[in-house]
């Protein structure tokens, strides 16, 4: 699923360890904005990261689950890249 990730994080060291740490998963298409297609699992990992590293006091993360048919709508204005769902496949050796 194509997820949307935002973020306001108040200290410069959490920012840039959260930064590193969703480049894992996506693309980091704004300053504090990722566009990741993940799956559940992965959706838990990025929740578990924010709530054991993160102060939920003065950090805000913001994920918007973005369904297949809403990813077709939307709208890119300048430059980037627009982000579609990926086809997979699995070779074993």
């Amino acid at each position: 699923m194509i997820t949307l990730i935002t973020y306001d994080i108040t200290e410069p060291k959490r920012l840039t360890k959260l930064h590193k740490y969703l480049k894992e998963f996506g693309l980091n298409t704004q300053k504090s904005v990722f566009e990741c297609d993940i799956d559940k699992t992965a959706l838990k990992q990025i929740r578990a990261y924010c709530r054991d590293n993160l102060d939920i006091a003065t950090d805000s993360v913001r994920i918007y689950k973005i369904c297949s048919h809403c990813i077709n709508k939307v709208i890119l204005s300048g430059t980037g890249i627009k982000v579609t769902q990926f086809e997979y496949m699995v070779i074993d050796d």
